[in-house]
């Protein structure tokens, strides 16, 4: 399975290839979706993936900074066009 960074890795018979902690099934969306709703670190942990580390929590963030960072937007100019 390649690791696709740091604690992050993609195997196409997981999760239909989404990148997952690595050497679990638990996807990296999940943890930041959990992250976006105010759940904490440690309830993460305890109550929906105790088989995860704080650092595996912290590779799922900085795996989403690189995406982001590598973002290129492409700004369309629009006219206003009124009716």
């Amino acid at each position: 399975m390649p690791k696709i960074a740091d604690r992050i890795e993609v195997n196409t018979a997981v999760h239909h290839g989404k990148p997952v902690i690595a050497g679990t099934r638990v996807p990296v969306h999940m943890i930041l979706e959990l992250l976006g709703s105010g759940v904490t670190f440690e309830e993460i942990i305890k109550d929906y993936y105790d088989g995860i580390t704080k650092e595996d929590i912290l590779a799922c963030i900085r795996y989403a900074n690189s995406l982001v960072e590598e973002e290129e937007i492409h700004a369309l100019e629009t006219t206003d066009v009124q009716a």
